[in-house]
């Protein structure tokens, strides 16, 4: 079996639809309602072949290019909340995440056959958590109505993975990617307890015990491996700087209690909070939300036959 094996290889069954693996288009756009709108005019034939076969072709239909922009980035409603839709649509990512993470982790033991013992021992004990993860976010998709291939998956979690230095594998891995599972965790437990949604807080509070140990097996092993390498650390350090800013767009809540306990000291996680605040020239949420209602509404007037003005 060959090592370092790209994103393109990995094997799935037929129930799955595979999107381009990294997409830059939010973050290179302008703060700009009119400017959105004519790019995603654009690209519509695009998005619409890109959801085709999955639930989310009905909701391309009916809302047009910008679905995601009312539906996954949540519209008007609250940024706590979660409508059924978006439920559905983060449990399958997570679950096609966890899927990726299970083969990062095989993938790091077997392409590193150099490394410590420990080491492996810690990738091989990531890969049986990582199996039990895709089998609690697989029943949850059944418990909120959603199933296995409903969405599209999108393979950037393994793609971070494919670096031939262990130690910016670890760090883009176990340190950042598994470090924003926290986030992202903390934040699901918080929307199941509002939810009176006991089954869900409780099996994401299981997964994120694991996680928390995952991020750690990152923070040690990324100290152990630039150990008297001050240029290598250097390296890991910009490397962490440049994996979080990709992930920061449109801010998130950091889980400190839970990144602090996995080895993230203060000075990290307040870098960490900068770059989830900043807009690095990406639009605005509520920029976005405008121009997909203008969207949409282009979009349901074609379907009625009537005639729409080009864009100026």
């Amino acid at each position: 079996m060959k090592r370092f094996i790209p994103h393109t290889e990995l094997a799935r069954d037929s129930r799955f639809k595979r999107v381009n693996p990294r997409n830059q288009l939010l973050q290179s756009l302008p703060d700009d309602v009119d400017e959105i709108v004519k790019v995603f005019e654009l690209i519509a034939p695009k998005m619409r072949r890109r959801v085709e076969g999955t639930e989310l072709e009905a909701v391309y239909d009916e809302l047009g290019p910008a679905f995601q922009f009312l539906t996954a980035s949540g519209g008007r409603q609250g940024e706590g909340d979660r409508s059924e839709l978006q439920m559905k649509i983060q449990l399958h990512g997570i679950y096609v995440g966890e899927l990726q993470a299970l083969e990062a982790a095989g993938r790091t033991l077997w392409d590193f056959p150099e490394l410590p013992w420990e080491f492996k021992m810690n990738m091989a004990r990531q890969c049986w958590d990582e199996a039990r993860h895709v089998q609690v976010f697989e029943k949850l998709m059944d418990h909120v109505g959603s199933e296995v291939g409903a969405y599209p998956e999108n393979t950037f979690l393994f793609e971070t993975s494919c670096h031939d230095d262990p130690v910016l594998r670890v760090t883009g891995v176990n340190r950042c990617l598994e470090g924003l599972a926290c986030d992202v965790f903390r934040s699901l437990i918080d929307q199941g307890k509002r939810a009176d949604d006991e089954l869900l807080a409780q099996a994401v509070d299981f997964v994120l015990a694991d996680e928390l140990t995952h991020v750690r097996f990152g923070s040690d092993w990324s100290r152990e491996f630039t150990r008297d390498d001050p240029e290598r650390a250097a390296r890991a350090r910009e490397y962490q700087r440049e994996t979080e800013r990709s992930f920061s767009f449109g801010g998130r809540k950091i889980a400190r209690e839970e990144r602090l306990e996995a080895g993230f000291t203060e000075d990290e996680l307040e870098e960490i909070e900068q770059l989830a605040s900043e807009r690095g020239g990406a639009p605005r949420r509520e920029t976005l939300v405008a121009a997909a209602e203008i969207l949409r509404d282009r979009h349901l007037a074609r379907k009625r036959g009537e005639a729409v003005a080009p864009l100026a």
